[in-house]
């Protein structure tokens, strides 16, 4: 484990998605709810009948959105270390959450955004610590926003150590 990954462990600095959520205000977590039963019914909307009655929540809930994006910045400040394969389309679909939960965050309330934007504000950080400006393209053709619109932000960036 190198020394970035170990000055963030345990510390109040670095907040988690699992401390973050015990500490929500119940208005905020009301807010979260809102998002999540919109989101519910457009995953439930996509999918037969017989399995939609099956869904009771949505894999894109702003919870799992932030673990996510938090699992990703783990993974590259323990130098990938962390088991399992991570293929680049991996890391596509945490860029994806990752636009998916700026979405969500511009939906929730002013309250819930206080409270969830110094998460958000420490994962972003960690991600750009442990990232690149990919200024050459290299991760370009992998790397297509589920938008369509042209990568922006952290789709410009990639890890500076990667396992690919």
């Amino acid at each position: 484990m190198n020394e970035s990954s170990r000055s963030w462990q345990g510390s109040a600095e670095a907040p988690n998605t699992d401390e973050t959520w015990s500490r929500l205000a119940p208005s905020a977590i009301d807010s979260v709810a809102r998002y999540d039963a919109c989101r519910l019914e457009i995953e439930r909307a996509r999918v037969a009948p017989g399995i939609r009655e099956k869904i009771t929540d949505p894999v894109y809930s702003v919870r799992n959105l932030f673990s996510s994006w938090e699992h990703l910045v783990r993974r590259m400040e323990s130098d990938w270390q962390l088991p399992g394969q991570y293929p680049i389309s991996a890391y596509t679909n945490d860029l994806d959450a990752r636009d998916q939960l700026q979405i969500a965050m511009g939906t929730l309330t002013e309250e819930a955004q206080a409270e969830l934007s110094i998460l958000l504000a420490a994962l972003d950080a960690r991600f750009v610590r442990e990232s690149v400006l990919d200024e050459v393209g290299e991760l370009r053709p992998w790397l297509k926003p589920s938008s369509g619109e042209e990568p922006h932000g952290f789709w410009l960036r990639k890890p500076r150590d990667h396992p690919w």
